[in-house]
């Protein structure tokens, strides 16, 4: 036990402030009831803190805004990284990010590759939904979250200024990103996509 303590405080102290560490992190440095036991022994010390289940960070202090913590979006952007697999935002996390909705959700639901799973993250949760390749084959930035928005909503809800704005959006596309997402959403969000971008073309 005092050599899996030992081999963890090491890697910690050349972790930098805010980085975020994880249980498999140390697969095989130990018998995982050992790892868990260090690293909980470490957070109680105020090495670490715990940010959910299996998942810690090392503490980063602002000298003005004190202890920084990290948010709930940038650990699922990590956990992908960690994971090597693909998320994208979807829902009214996507509406939030596209500036068609000012409501912060509460929830954020990403559709993934990689393992469905539900995560506490102070008062947030962030969900991990399987979807299908069809929909993790989108290219553009902006297209894919326009979609992937899209995907939830019922078109009689949006008005004039939210039309405006998704045109905004759409026109900083890169035209051959936004013909091949095009390509993969559904009929009715295809349907709709295009007659607005032909709406427009007929106004200019």
């Amino acid at each position: 036990m005092e050599k899996v303590n030992t081999l963890i405080s090491k890697s910690l102290s050349k972790r930098k402030p805010g980085d975020l560490v994880f249980i498999s992190d140390y697969a095989g440095s130990g018998t995982d009831a050992a790892v868990r036991k260090s690293l909980s022994r470490l957070a109680f010390n105020g090495k670490i803190r715990r940010l959910a289940h299996g998942i810690y960070y090392v503490p980063k202090i602002d000298p003005l805004l004190g202890e920084l913590y990290p948010s709930a979006e940038e650990v699922a952007r990590k956990i992908a990284d960690k994971e090597k697999v693909h998320i994208f935002p979807t829902g009214a996390y996507a509406l939030n990010k596209l500036g068609l909705s000012t409501q912060v959700p509460m929830n954020l639901v990403y559709l993934t590759d990689g393992v469905p799973r539900l995560l506490t993250i102070g008062k947030t949760k962030v969900k991990f939904k399987a979807t299908t390749r069809k929909k993790l084959a989108l290219k553009g930035d902006i297209s894919s979250l326009v979609i992937l928005a899209l995907d939830e909503l019922d078109f009689s809800q949006l008005g004039k200024a939210d039309e405006a704005r998704l045109l905004e959006l759409l026109r900083k596309e890169n035209p051959r990103k936004l013909k091949h997402d095009l390509s993969l959403a559904s009929g009715r969000v295809r349907d709709y996509m295009v007659k607005l971008l032909k709406a427009k073309g007929k106004e200019g």
